[in-house]
């Protein structure tokens, strides 16, 4: 009988996927996924078959995983980081309907915010916030509002997608509303290519991160009013010390 696993991957590298999805891919006959994806696990899992399709195409992708697990075939569409954090779990159990034979599972995987803020040191000890900065599903307007919000709220935020070359200036239109809530020195961290070649990551201010290059493959992190620099580490006290 076919099954649909929903795997998220991780960050990028091997070592980063958990024990529980690699042995579920290693399990699996076919492996569905976007193309950069699929690249980032193909030489782990040796006689797989592999299906992909482009970004933008998320919902045929889904159609396909299904396809394949309806002929019997146990199938994986996997995501980088958790499938749950902007990934495909939620259009496969949207989808699950029409395809009421397939059993589906859903496999977590470490998020870009954890295994960012582990580069970083620990800049998500309390209370935080993650929002992207895509506008592709969800108007600028409406990020905004979120971003007022996490900012008002004082939260530690944690920003996904902050810029593409259609949305250069995005990062720096989202630091100039969290300017207007949080002092210009709060510290912030990026974090970019986590887990794949070329992973680099450094701690700025909040004002210097308007001026600051990013792409899709880069995660930001902004500190709430108690985040501290410490020995190069970005660090959010939870309140231990004070016991």
């Amino acid at each position: 009988m076919g099954k649909l696993y929903v795997v998220g991957i991780g960050p990028g590298d091997y070592e980063g996927m958990t024990l529980r999805a690699a042995r579920v891919l290693e399990g699996c006959e076919v492996i569905v996924g976007y193309t950069v994806y699929v690249d980032l696990v193909k030489e782990h899992f040796p006689g797989k078959e592999f299906l992909t399709t482009p970004m933008r195409q998320e919902v045929e992708r889904c159609h396909m995983a299904f396809a394949q697990a309806a002929k019997g075939r146990v199938t994986a569409m996997i995501c980088s980081g958790d499938a749950g954090v902007y990934g495909m779990s939620g259009v496969i159990l949207e989808l699950a309907a029409e395809y009421p034979g397939v059993p589906v599972e859903i496999i977590p995987g470490v998020t870009a915010a954890l295994s960012g803020g582990a580069i970083l040191g620990a800049p998500l000890m309390h209370d935080f916030a993650v929002i992207s900065l895509s506008d592709l599903m969800v108007s600028w307007a409406q990020i905004e509002k979120r971003l007022r919000a996490a900012a008002e709220a004082d939260f530690a935020i944690c920003l996904y997608n902050p810029s593409s070359k259609k949305r250069a200036d995005y990062l720096k239109r989202a630091c100039q509303i969290l300017l207007e809530y949080k002092e210009g020195g709060t510290v912030c961290g990026i974090a970019a290519n986590i887990g794949r070649e070329g992973e680099c990551s450094r701690l700025v201010t909040l004002e210097a991160l308007m001026e600051t290059p990013a792409d899709m493959f880069t995660t930001v992190f902004v500190g709430n009013s108690e985040t501290k620099n410490r020995n190069g580490k970005m660090v959010t006290p939870r309140g231990y010390q004070m016991r």
